[in-house]
């Protein structure tokens, strides 16, 4: 492990958390295209908006932090990739941003007509966003970007078929790990009660069909990969990003099986599992190409400059984690459901227990704290002095101890304040 791969790796964990959470998002705008009409339509499009409304801007946070990251830490390999794919790039900021103005369009809306026309820009946009953006990793994992300023070609670069099937494949994602967390929804939402399981077993069976489809697409994929991009294909086959592909395909296969049992909460992080797998074993299988003709480390910046990086990536965790847990706790415990409280107000009993807490979390916090602050010595320390790749593997691998050891000590108080008295 070396100090120029650190800040790639953060990289891949914000893609990763981007594809899953925002994929999510993309899919709910992709099940009100496909709702159908009249009161059940019109009812799963409410389902979807209502859901996504709480996170969705939260959800974008990731793609900032991608680019952000990737423009300081490689600076030549984001100028070639904005440059060369500008023109898909440009399509999915365009659709990120039709989206986020038909969220404040829709809760003026004061007629159905108005609503629906809203809505099929909104669906429109859902799908047209996670494809756009698929088109992009697809030339970058089949090398048709190449290093320089607009050195690729404006369209042959992602209209080309592995770029295509990878945009498919991110829509198809989308739909299936969003039909995934809606029906968990439906069910925490109480629509699973007697003579309203209607909606929950419609969003279940597109579940099941999606997540069959978009394992089909996989399936395909790899045919059109074959072809399209044999080196990316051999690379796929063979050591770690083997193993990546089959934990994708296995984490699939157990989250049909759950949703078809009704394991949506489980299932929500099965799903997220296969996804988070498909983009592991692409990153395995390219490493330590990241353009054509450009290494990780030629594209790396200076020395200095990732170090900084690092830390302000670390120092900011702190505080967007526990943000971010205390957003989707507040959205799961269904205390920002449209309409109502979510939660019943608490007994005298569970009043007591919650203040037991509190004192065991304050009491429990300053070891934490100075476990994760030994963490963060360690980790800076061997990742900015030590040499040796095996300093910097545990160098990281300490770091990233940090970001675990100072979640759990910030969280609990942060989640005692939100309790109610």
């Amino acid at each position: 492990m070396h100090l120029y791969s650190v800040p790639l790796i953060f990289v891949l964990i914000g893609l990763a958390l981007y594809a899953v959470l925002a994929g999510a998002d993309f899919g709910a705008g992709f099940w009100q295209l496909l709702a159908g009409g009249g009161e059940r339509g019109e009812r799963l499009r409410d389902h979807a908006h209502n859901a996504m409304a709480p996170v969705w801007e939260a959800n974008h946070v990731w793609l900032i932090f991608v680019l952000t990251v990737t423009w300081t830490a490689y600076p030549a390999a984001f100028g070639a990739i904005a440059s060369t794919l500008c023109v898909p790039l440009f399509i999915a900021a365009l659709g990120i941003i039709m989206r986020g103005a038909a969220y404040a369009l829709r809760a003026g809306a004061e007629q159905a007509r108005e609503q629906r026309r809203i809505d099929l820009v909104f669906a429109g946009a859902s799908v047209l966003t996670p494809f756009a953006l698929g088109t992009v990793i697809g030339a970058i994992a089949s090398q048709r970007v190449p290093v320089g300023n607009a050195a690729g070609d404006l369209f042959s670069s992602w209209l080309n078929p592995t770029s295509l099937m990878i945009g498919v494949l991110a829509v198809a994602n989308s739909a299936y790990v969003a039909a995934v967390f809606l029906a968990a929804d439906a069910r925490r939402m109480g629509l699973d009660a007697p003579g309203e399981r209607e909606l929950e077993d419609s969003l279940r069976l597109r579940a099941l069909v999606t997540g069959l489809a978009a394992g089909a697409v996989a399936a395909a994929g790899l045919v059109v990969v074959h072809s399209d991009a044999h080196f990316l294909y051999e690379r796929l086959l063979e050591g770690a990003a083997l193993a990546a592909v089959i934990v994708s395909a296995l984490a699939g296969l157990a989250t049909l099986a759950l949703v078809f049992a009704r394991l949506y909460e489980i299932a929500r992080y099965s799903a997220a599992l296969a996804v988070a797998a498909v983009i592991a074993g692409w990153a395995l299988a390219q490493r330590p190409v990241l353009l054509k003709g450009l290494t990780v480390q030629q594209a790396a910046a200076p020395h200095d400059t990732l170090v900084v990086v690092i830390v302000a990536v670390l120092g900011g965790a702190l505080i967007l984690f526990p943000s971010l847990a205390l957003l989707f706790r507040l959205v799961l415990r269904g205390r920002l459901d449209h309409g109502g409280s979510g939660e019943p107000a608490p007994s005298v009993a569970a009043a007591d227990s919650t203040g037991l807490a509190r004192v065991l979390a304050a009491s429990a916090s300053g070891l934490l704290a100075r476990i994760a602050g030994a963490c963060l010595l360690t980790g800076f320390g061997l990742l900015t002095i030590a040499e040796a790749g095996w300093a910097h593997a545990i160098g990281l691998a300490a770091l990233l101890g940090f970001i675990c050891v100072g979640f759990v000590a910030i969280v609990p108080a942060q989640l005692a304040a939100e309790e109610p008295d």
